[in-house]
Parts: structure tokens; sequence; C-alpha cells
């Protein structure tokens, strides 16, 4: 329906219905949901599991990280910004838009996002992505290992051979909770793909794909410098 009618259906609307509904009833947008996906008990149960690892992880016993896969876009991510009223925003996108994928993990306790860009969104760049982690949490020699939680949903780029096999490889020091299906909810890093977008990337057009991933790279360090813990903010007392 063209938005000329939509505006006269809700004035006709809005006209005809009296004043206690005017007072319930507002002009909304329907939103997608997941929940009649989910399985509940799945959800309640990983959930659980979770909660324990995220104790176990700020008890410094483990690493615990969120994983996950993102696309950014050479046309512009639109998010919502102040303007005067009536102003008209337009952000220019010319051309056809091309893609870069995004293949992150999320420390749980650092807050420290770690992101692998690719053109594709394979099981490969997966692997790529893992062999991030071995250089940042997998053992070396002088350095002291702690075991890796990684949290994971069953995507195909997480189940296919290739990953398995790379992650079997890395079994002694790597462990992966998978997710149950249509569960984002449990996710920590979803949040953050979303302020990666909303405020690092947004209302910007980027020349081509290579502009792209130099700006994402360039977001993520900004993110993370935000996100760093700030040493004196517990300070303790010496007695």
């Amino acid at each position: 329906m063209p938005r000329s009618r939509h505006r006269q259906a809700f004035a006709s609307a809005a006209h005809n219905c009296p004043r206690l509904c005017e007072k319930k009833f507002r002009w909304r947008r329907p939103r997608h949901t997941l929940k009649g996906r989910q399985i509940a008990s799945e959800v309640e149960r990983v959930g659980l599991r979770l909660q324990l690892r995220q104790q176990q992880a700020e008890a410094g016993d483990i690493v615990l990280l969120y994983g996950d896969e993102s696309e950014a876009l050479t046309h512009p991510y639109l998010a919502r910004v102040w303007a005067k009223s009536g102003a008209d925003l337009r952000v220019p996108a010319p051309g056809q838009a091309k893609k870069v994928a995004m293949l992150g993990s999320l420390d749980h306790v650092t807050r420290r996002l770690i992101v692998h860009t690719s053109l594709t969104k394979r099981s490969s760049d997966f692997v790529a992505h893992l062999e991030q982690l071995d250089h940042l949490y997998g053992p070396q020699p002088g350095r002291p290992a702690k075991p890796v939680v990684l949290v994971e949903d069953n995507g195909p780029i997480h189940t296919s051979k290739l990953s398995q096999a790379a992650l079997a490889a890395r079994g002694h020091w790597l462990t992966v909770e998978w997710l149950p299906k249509y569960a984002p909810e449990l996710n920590d890093i979803e949040i953050v793909w979303h302020d990666l977008k909303a405020y690092n990337l947004a209302h910007q057009t980027f020349a081509d794909s290579d502009a792209l991933e130099r700006a994402i790279q360039k977001a993520v360090t900004d993110l993370n410098q935000e996100r760093m813990p700030v040493p004196l903010a517990n300070p303790r007392i010496s007695a």
C-alpha cells in the first residue's frame, strides 16, 4: 500500500476511534521473532552452562570466547542520528554494493574483539580465524596457556569436515560449546557486531572492498581501545 494511503487509513482510524482506543493503541511495525523455532529446554540448558563458563572465565580458570560471523557493505550502514525536524537525511551509495565477511571472536573477560576479514565466508576462512586464535591463546614456548572455550553456532562453516578437523587438531587446548539452533541471544558477540556497524562504520561509503577492509580493522582497533579495562577502575586500599 502506498505511504499516502497508509496515512489516510491511520487518520481515518484515529478519527473513528474513541479516546480510550487512542491511548491503548499506537502505530507500530512488527518485528521478527525466533521463539517459535527454539527448543526452550535446550536454550535453558545451554544458557546455564554458559553462566558457569562465565564464572570460570572471571575466576581466571579458562578463556571464554564467543564466536560468530557478520558482514559489512561498501554501501553505508544507516543508523539513527539526531537531526533537525523535517531534515532530509541522505547518504550517497553509488554503484553496486560489495560485501566483506567478518569472522570474529569476543573475549568474555577482556572484551577484546578478534576479527578476520575475507571476501568469502567459507570453512577455509573459519580455519584462518582459528589460526589467529592459535597465535593469541594457543600453547607457546615460555607462555602459560589456559584452556580456551569457544562458543559457536551450528552453521555450515563450523560443522564442515575441514572445520571439524581443524577444531579436533586443537582439542588439547580448545573446547567448543555448541549453541542450540535459533538462539542468538546466548551469543555475546551479536551486540558487538551491532555496535561496530552502528557506531564505527555507519554512514560511510567505501570506494572498494580493500577500503572497507581497512576501515573494519581500524574500527575493531578503536572499539577494542574503547572497551579496554581501566587498571585503576577498582583500586584496592592496602592495609
